[in-house]
Formats: structure tokens, C-alpha cells, sequence
């Protein structure tokens, strides 16, 4: 409930590089207005700016300055990356503006509530698609290629490589992360959904905690259910599919089949088990 401390965020970014960490600040696009210089001066490597819906023709409340994204990219002298969007129309500006990347997904987090209290979304596998597409024409006309990043609602291995699979070039997860033991947030899960006073549009939810980042990451896995060694989820993926890249893996055919998650799992539906959870 305090005020947000321009000292604090120097004082973070100083400790992340010390201890020879990437500095990623996340800023909503208000407070891109009021910390960027401190951000950019205390020696951030990225700068994520970040809203419900971000665009190049975003308006202000009455009275109060809006961020003008090409200016900001064109001089913050670190890589801004702009989010989040899901159409192809908002992500080809966003690129033309500067971005150095582009969030893709309104909603689809775990402690989001967004689509409920606005109404506001759309599916993620559509959303990267489009928003891919969008890359790929920028990259056609301009030579910049400019990652999408797949944001929200990716709860196991295969959540990351079915987005790799519709064009993501990375993904952003939260409560994956959430659960390793390290975490601050001690099994639970806020994620960056809107904390406003009057229109909350995230809530907390418990995750619990199921083993270090390290277990998480690159495993070994002591689940079956594809929450732990995400890194070999992907490769296995990536393997049986015939994918060496990141780019064959783009390029894989892709079905909508509810009944992948269901056919044949009697079993581990009953008891509980794997994907049947």
C-alpha cells in the first residue's frame, strides 16, 4: 500500500547486476512516465511495459500525459519490450514503433480475472498465431525481427510447446515459477493482474510448492504431470515432432482436439493421477 520508491528500484537493479543477474523491470505505462529515467540510469538491460491492453494509440485519463512507445523505444537506450496485444493489427504497430518484443494474451493467467470482469479476450492459440503472423510481415518489410512472447495461462510443458508450436518465440510464466521453493511468494501466486482499489482484476491463488527452480527448470522431474524439467519437456517435444529449432518448431501442424486431454485416460482421470488431476 506504499508508494512505490524510486530509490527502492535503483537499489534492486544494483543488486540483480551484482549478483550477475539480467535486470528485467516490468512498469505499467503510468509508471514508465514516472521511473523510466531511474530506470535506465541504474542500468536495467530490459524494460518491459506492460498493461492490460497496450497500443500506439493509447489516450490517457484527462489531465494526465500518455506514453508515446516510439519515443520511449527509440531512446531509452535499452530494449523495451511492449505488451500485451492479440491481434495482428496492434502487434505490426507495436513492432513498427520499436518494440523489442511483444506480449501476447489479455486474460489468460492463473490469478487474472479479466475475461470475467471486462469480457475481454481471446484464446490464446489465436491470439499467438495472429500476432506471429504480424512478425513474420515486419520481418519482411523492415529486416527486424522482433520475438513474440506468449503471456498467461501456461501451466505445464506442454502449454510452452504448444505456443512454440503457434509461433511464440518465448514464453512468460507465472505460477510455474511460483511454486519453486525459492519463491517469495511461498506457494502462492499473485501474478500482474490490475491491482486498481476500485476494479481489482486479479485475485491470489495458492499453488503450493513442489520443488526447487532448478527441479522446475531442468528437473529431475519427481512429477508425471509435465509441471517439472520444463527445458526437457521442450526438447522431448521438439524431438518427437522432428524439430532441431526453435523456427522448425514454428512450423509443425497444429489441430484443435479437445479430446487429447481426455481420450483414453479413464484411469488416471478416476484415480487422480498425471493428467487427470
Amino acid at each position: 500500500s506504499q508508494p512505490v520508491r524510486e530509490d527502492l528500484i535503483r537499489q534492486r537493479i544494483a543488486e540483480i547486476k551484482q549478483q550477475g543477474g539480467i535486470a528485467a523491470v516490468s512498469a505499467t505505462p503510468v509508471a514508465a512516465l514516472r521511473f523510466g529515467k531511474a530506470i535506465a540510469e541504474a542500468g536495467a538491460d530490459l524494460f518491459f511495459v506492460q498493461a492490460t491492453v497496450v497500443s500506439t494509440e493509447h489516450i490517457g485519463p484527462e489531465g494526465q500525459e500518455s506514453l508515446d512507445l516510439e519515443h520511449l523505444c527509440r531512446t531509452f537506450g535499452v530494449p523495451v519490450i511492449i505488451g500485451n496485444c492479440v491481434t495482428y493489427e496492434v502487434a505490426l504497430k507495436l513492432m513498427r514503433a520499436g518494440a523489442a518484443g511483444v506480449m501476447v494474451g489479455i486474460g489468460p493467467g492463473a490469478a487474472c480475472t479479466s475475461r470475467g470482469v471486462l469480457g475481454i479476450g481471446i484464446p490464446q492459440a489465436t491470439s499467438v498465431s495472429d500476432c506471429a503472423a504480424a512478425r513474420d510481415e515486419y520481418f519482411a518489410e523492415s529486416g527486424r525481427y522482433v520475438p513474440i512472447v506468449a503471456d498467461g495461462g501456461i501451466v505445464n510443458g506442454g502449454d510452452i510447446c504448444k505456443c512454440l508450436a503457434c509461433g511464440a518465440d518465448a514464453v512468460m510464466i507465472g505460477s510455474p515459477i511460483a511454486r519453486a521453493s525459492e519463491a517469495p511468494g511461498r506457494g502462492f501466486h499473485w501474478g500482474m493482474a490490475t491491482p486498481s482499489p476500485v476494479l481489482p482484476r486479479g485475485t491470489r491463488i495458492k499453488v503450493g510448492t513442489t520443488g526447487s527452480l532448478e527441479k522446475i527448470l531442468r528437473g529431475p522431474a519427481g512429477l508425471d504431470d509435465g509441471t517439472q524439467n520444463l527445458l526437457g519437456c521442450i526438447r522431448t517435444s521438439m524431438g518427437t515432432l522432428g524439430a532441431r529449432t526453435i523456427k522448425d518448431m514454428q512450423k509443425v501442424e497444429v489441430v484443435v482436439a479437445p479430446s487429447l486431454l481426455t481420450e483414453g485416460k479413464v484411469y488416471q482421470k478416476a484415480q487422480q493421477l498425471g493428467m487427470g488431476k
